[in-house]
């Protein structure tokens, strides 16, 4: 799939990159843009060749949130517009939060309001120096309501509060104590480190990968109580019992490699 504001592929691997291509307006959403991203990662889900998914960005900035004229249009939208509007860009933060391949975010420049979503809503972000972030919503009067789960979840409440209400800037070091990104380093190593990291995922169980993020997703919003351990002691179960988990056993016994691994 290649469209001016959008670029994927598939590498023989089963890697998808999916690079945001709006350099010269920072990578910024309009409703086209979030349309085609939803709806690529909705058909990466979807294809089996896929085990990886990771996210990237030409240019300076990896995305500076929303588009000035996409915000003029929203200006003179009703409630209902509104609301519609705001709808299609939190399914697109749920869609990515909820794929089950894992993910990867490449954060090479700066990342202001919903592209600071974007990165909470990966499994892994990796940032390079040159990295900021921001989550300016209320300097505009208004609020990062859609990717506020995200955000909360990746740096916890109190942190989110302070850069919600403050609207300030922090660099890449910023992010990395808390949390929003898991390693910082010199630009030039960003695309290395996402290949090193990518080659590890593949060489998981993907079925097993994609229940990890369903478990963790479950029991980070539970109580620990019976019902919770009587579930995850369920799920370990299925996963024992599954093919996938039969081959990975049967290949760490016999030395060889599980069948999911290529080459």
């Amino acid at each position: 799939m290649s469209i001016a504001a959008l670029l994927s592929e598939i590498d023989e691997y089963g890697r998808a990159i999916i690079t945001l291509n709006r350099p010269e307006m920072h990578n910024a959403f309009d409703d086209t843009l979030i349309n085609a991203l939803t709806e690529e990662l909705k058909r990466l889900e979807r294809e089996p060749s896929v085990r990886v998914v990771m996210l990237a960005a030409r240019g300076k900035s990896f995305s500076s949130g929303a588009d000035l004229n996409w915000m003029r249009r929203m200006a003179d939208y009703s409630f209902v517009e509104n609301l519609t509007d705001a709808m299609g860009l939190a399914e697109l933060m749920k869609t990515l939060a909820n794929l089950s391949k894992p993910t990867i975010a490449l954060v090479q420049g700066a990342a202001i309001g919903g592209g600071v979503g974007l990165v909470a809503c990966c499994d892994i972000a990796l940032a390079s120096e040159n990295a900021s972030f921001c989550l300016s919503e209320v300097k505009l009067g208004l609020i990062p309501a859609v990717i506020s789960p995200y955000v909360a979840a990746a740096i916890g409440s109190r942190a989110t509060r302070r850069y919600f209400i403050s609207a300030e800037r922090f660099d890449a070091a910023e992010a990395f104590r808390l949390g929003l990104v898991h390693e910082v380093m010199a630009p030039e190593e960003l695309g290395q480190r996402a290949d090193q990291l990518s080659r590890l995922l593949l060489q998981n169980g993907p079925q097993a990968m994609a229940s990890v993020k369903a478990l963790v997703a479950e029991v980070a919003l539970s109580f620990l109580d019976d019902d919770l351990i009587a579930d995850t002691a369920e799920r370990i179960a299925e996963a024992r019992a599954s093919d996938e988990g039969r081959e990975g056993l049967s290949a760490y016994l016999e030395k060889r490699k599980p069948n999911w691994i290529r080459g």
